[in-house]
């Protein structure tokens, strides 16, 4: 299976390991990982992104794939839907089913709304679902929140909304024993205690895990809370339009039964969208690690209704997705695998960077010693580096591979790749939305009634986000949303409803000059290359 150019390449890995253990590569300086990024870091390159012609973001810059579908047409624009057909009534209207949406709904039933989560797929098919490494908390005595901040601000290139990265740093601690507490089964060590592990980025070791299975593990016990609850979820169903009341509140918003095609009411008093990232827009033509309806659906139906977007020009390339074997290309492999002690490292077997620098920096580094340097490995997809996994039970001991990342090793076992004997292929590959709706400390858009959670929101992470801090986000802010979304839900009242301002949009690009037969938000990626389609 592999070509002879790979395994010469692993001879020299083999060659220079032992000299590698004994070392620490040298970690880059301020200015070196400013020059690094705006050569090689996808986000600068200007010629892949576009400028909005309307909306309330009207002049910034987005993705140009991201930039068709927000200035695309509504899918209900010319059709006749009754509004005054109510199908489904609420007080609060969770849109997606990961771990955000999960969170917002346990809590608003905790608060004693009337809760109704509607999914284009099924619950837990979402970006939580995929999550491998851990999430981050500051509960240990050589840590504290403050610290926790600093290093994400650091990480997030100092843009992070201070407010928010407050509320996530404060609150991770309470955040991940409220996990605890519902079951999921964290890693610990005989006397109870959490263990923890480094991520890239981090000055103290906070990553709590469940194996290299964090994410299925958290978004497990969710949707048993969620169902042991009785919610509702209405599951294969996508939310196509935001619907507001004639005061220009959040009221709803039209499903769509994704099997029959039909249009659906949902009213409620209160909206959350937590419709997660969109990976599967394949920015600039990279692989992805997200989930099959990461389609950037909430940032659509936010924008058209007046919502602001922050930071939609910054996107997360995980540093580490699979190069090789081909049929699993773009997928992630953790960054625990390198807080565990696993060096990334060229064709000629050089480490040439620290392994636990920020996503944004490993990655440029990556691209850069591909593109530039020449000193990848070829593959059928292009090129990629080693990452040096048999390291890792050198440094620990003989099973921890097994033990501590069972997940990867049994996702290469399936390829009869063993990564304890082998290094693995690595490039980066589309893996998070940093940008996305603005919201404030209350998880409340620009929008009066319409709330946001996970991975949706822009502005926590900065522009750039660490490890860890995702899975906390959508338990801190998710939780957020649905107590403050149910607690306002008692205060309203709908008024009439309306479709008014997909007209007004209409009109907008119109007058932009915009004529395109694009309809969103996109649902879901077509993959066939069809002469008809």
């Amino acid at each position: 299976m592999y070509t002879q150019e790979m395994l010469d390449s692993v001879k020299k890995v083999e060659a220079t390991r032992k000299e590698r253990l004994g070392m620490e590569p040298r970690r880059m300086t301020a200015e070196e990982k400013e020059t690094l990024l705006n050569r090689y870091h996808p986000d600068y390159r200007q010629e892949n992104f576009s400028v909005l012609k309307i909306g309330p973001n009207k002049g910034d810059k987005v993705p140009d794939e991201l930039a068709v579908l927000l200035q695309a047409n509504s899918r209900v624009k010319d059709l006749d839907i009754d509004l005054t057909k109510i199908d489904y009534d609420t007080d609060v209207l969770i849109i997606g089913g990961g771990g955000a949406g999960a969170s917002a709904a346990i809590e608003a039933d905790e608060a004693g709304a009337k809760v109704m989560m509607v999914t284009k797929l099924r619950i837990g098919d979402a970006n939580t679902m995929m999550a491998e490494g851990g999430i981050q908390a500051a509960d240990k005595e050589n840590d504290s929140p403050a610290i926790h901040y600093l290093d994400a601000l650091g990480g997030g290139h100092y843009a992070n909304d201070p407010k928010l990265l407050h509320k996530l740093v404060t609150e991770g601690p309470s955040a991940v024993k409220w996990l605890n507490d519902l079951g999921v089964m964290f890693d610990k060590a005989a006397d109870g205690t959490m263990i923890t592990t480094h991520g890239g980025g981090t000055s103290r070791k906070r990553m709590h895990a469940a194996k290299d299975y964090s994410g299925a593990e958290i978004m497990r016990v969710l949707r048993d809370e969620v169902i042991n609850r009785g919610i509702p979820v209405v599951d294969f169903t996508s939310a196509v339009e935001l619907i507001l009341d004639e005061e220009g509140r959040a009221a709803g918003a039209v499903l769509m039964n994704m099997e029959t095609g039909e249009y659906l009411v949902a009213r409620a008093k209160t909206v959350i969208i937590a419709t997660g990232g969109a990976g599967r827009l394949h920015y600039q033509g990279f692989p992805t690690s997200n989930h099959y309806g990461a389609t950037a659906d909430g940032l659509i139906l936010g924008y058209r209704v007046g919502a602001e977007l922050v930071y939609a020009d910054t996107i997360q390339y995980h540093p580490t997705g699979v190069a090789f074997p081909e049929q699993i290309f773009g997928a992630l492999v953790t960054e625990k695998v390198r807080s565990l002690g696993a060096m990334l490292v060229n064709a000629d077997g050089e480490a040439f960077m620290h392994p636990l620098e920020t996503r944004d920096v490993c990655a440029a580094s990556i691209i850069r010693e591909c593109k530039d340097r020449k000193k990848g490995v070829s593959t059928v997809e292009g090129s990629g580096v080693w990452l040096d996994t048999p390291m890792i039970d050198m440094i620990h001991g003989e099973g921890t591979i097994e033990n501590r990342l069972p997940g990867m090793f049994r996702m290469y076992e399936k390829y009869d790749i063993d990564m304890r004997k082998i290094p693995i292929l690595v490039y980066p590959t589309l893996h998070y939305q940093n940008g996305g709706l603005k919201i404030n400390q209350e998880g409340l858009t620009d929008v009066e009634n319409l709330y946001a959670a996970g991975e949706v929101v822009g502005g926590i992470h900065g522009r750039n986000r660490l490890m860890g801090n995702s899975l906390l986000d959508i338990i801190v802010f998710g939780r957020n949303a649905g107590k403050n979304a149910a607690k306002k839900s008692k205060t309203i009242k709908p008024g009439k409803l309306t479709l008014s301002h997909v007209e007004k949009f209409a009109k907008e690009m119109e007058d932009a000059g915009i004529k395109t037969d694009c309809v969103s938000p996109k649902l879901l990626p077509k993959y066939t290359h069809r002469k008809d389609e």
